[in-house]
């Protein structure tokens, strides 16, 4: 028997254990999946307001050391010319920064705090979730397989799906929803390339056009005279866009899509010579979730991805999981005696504001400048008078910074969250 037990040892999973051992919640058990937690994916971006509640767990200092502090963005026509720059992190205001930083450290660092705070063996692998029902008395019975094919039995009082877009949490607590679906008709390629530093060392680059965009940043710093580790992320129709939801994150030769970007030079960068100049391309649907009508079924719930994976425009996707984790851990530290209405609570506040979320990125959220910039121009434009009003695509920046509570008072005021590390 356990008081919780998380689902999942991504982000959401990891910083949900780590939030609720941090209000107070002792028999807290993580399972994933995955025989071995290896440092898969690429670069993401948190967030100051996300980055805010990590460092009320006492974790900014170790982040830092494996990110970059995002200082600008800046948005570009597919022919090079700059469409509008933007100040991020702290350089915006914000007491926290921007963090950008590979998926593989950011766990790591997660998944050692929770094995430092928690214990150990807090954290299982290699055990899948195949059953789940709820017990007369409110709590849970979860039956795992292992790489076996052996099953184990948990019971628990509550229940986190944080299992990513493909939870099986979710498909069994909600079975009919339709689970991921494809947007846009488009795959998403990417990758991370050795380069010399560009534009400061801090800048984040999107450009484009309506049908392709490419998002270059670096992950790390350099060393005097060395090379950067440089994230970028392409969206280009190809012939395989007719194949639909194929393989999460499959090597796939760069040829497949890089000729579509020939001439694309954003800053000093050149997008073709940066993909070529990648290990692997990796290629990922470009898809999300429904909005749920509720994810919170008694005792048990979902956080991140398994809640509302969306479309990966904005820079959202890991601040929202960040969020979750501790908004929920907050309300059952409020509501210990009764943790299903915690959960209801915990429903109300994060679901509204994030399903406003999954709708806006579906638009392409703040890139849709890029679009907008095209549209006006598809051949170019000059930088000194533009054919586009810069104030109004600010206006569209700025309101979905509005959606996604993105106001620089308010994160500057502190979490809401509590501050303790536990």
């Amino acid at each position: 028997m356990v008081g919780v037990l998380v689902v999942g040892a991504g982000i959401a999973g990891l910083t949900t254990a780590l939030s609720l051992h941090a209000v107070g919640w002792r028999e807290v058990r993580v399972i994933d999946a995955a025989v071995r937690l290896r440092p898969v994916g690429a670069g993401l971006n948190v967030l100051p307001n996300a980055v805010r509640e990590l460092d009320a767990l006492g974790l900014l200092e170790e982040l830092s050391r494996v990110s970059v502090s995002t200082a600008e963005l800046r948005y570009y026509h597919r022919g090079g010319d700059l469409i509008l720059r933007e100040p991020r992190g702290a350089e915006a205001g914000y007491r926290w920064p921007q963090l950008s930083i590979h998926r593989g450290p950011l766990q790591a660092v997660l998944l050692d705090a929770v094995r430092a705070r928690l214990g150990a063996g807090a954290v299982t692998t290699g055990l899948r979730v195949v059953d789940l029902d709820r017990r007369a008395d409110g709590r849970w019975r979860v039956v795992t397989a292992g790489p076996s094919g052996a099953r184990e039995v948990w019971e628990t009082d509550v229940l986190i799906g944080a299992d990513g877009i493909r939870s099986a949490v979710r498909e069994l607590l909600h079975p009919d929803h339709p689970g991921p679906r494809r947007r846009m008709g488009l795959p998403i390629y990417r990758g991370t390339a050795d380069r010399a530093p560009f534009s400061g060392g801090r800048t984040m680059l999107v450009g484009g056009d309506e049908e392709r965009k490419a998002v270059v940043y670096p992950l790390t710093a350099a060393a005097p005279g060395g090379a950067a580790v440089v994230n970028w992320a392409v969206v280009a129709p190809t012939p395989r866009d007719a194949e639909g939801i194929v393989d999460w994150n499959q090597p796939v030769p760069a040829s497949v899509f890089v000729d579509q970007l020939a001439g694309w030079r954003f800053a000093d960068v050149d997008v073709v010579d940066l993909i070529r100049g990648s290990d692997q391309v990796l290629e990922y649907p470009m898809a999300d979730i429904d909005p749920l009508d509720s994810w919170s079924v008694g005792t048990a719930t979902l956080v991140g991805d398994a809640a509302h994976a969306m479309v990966p425009m904005g820079s959202n996707g890991a601040t929202q999981s960040v969020l979750d984790a501790r908004a929920m851990a907050h309300h059952l530290a409020a509501a210990a005696d009764d943790p299903a209405a915690a959960l209801i609570a915990y429903d109300r506040l994060r679901r509204p504001a994030v399903t406003r979320i999954q709708r806006a990125n579906r638009e392409y959220g703040p890139e849709a400048v890029v679009n907008l910039a095209h549209r006006a121009a598809p051949g170019g434009f000059d930088e000194q008078s533009p054919p586009f009003s810069r104030r109004e695509l600010r206006e569209l920046i700025d309101g979905y910074a509005e959606i996604c509570g993105f106001d620089v008072a308010a994160v500057n005021a502190g979490t809401p969250f509590g501050s303790t590390t536990g």
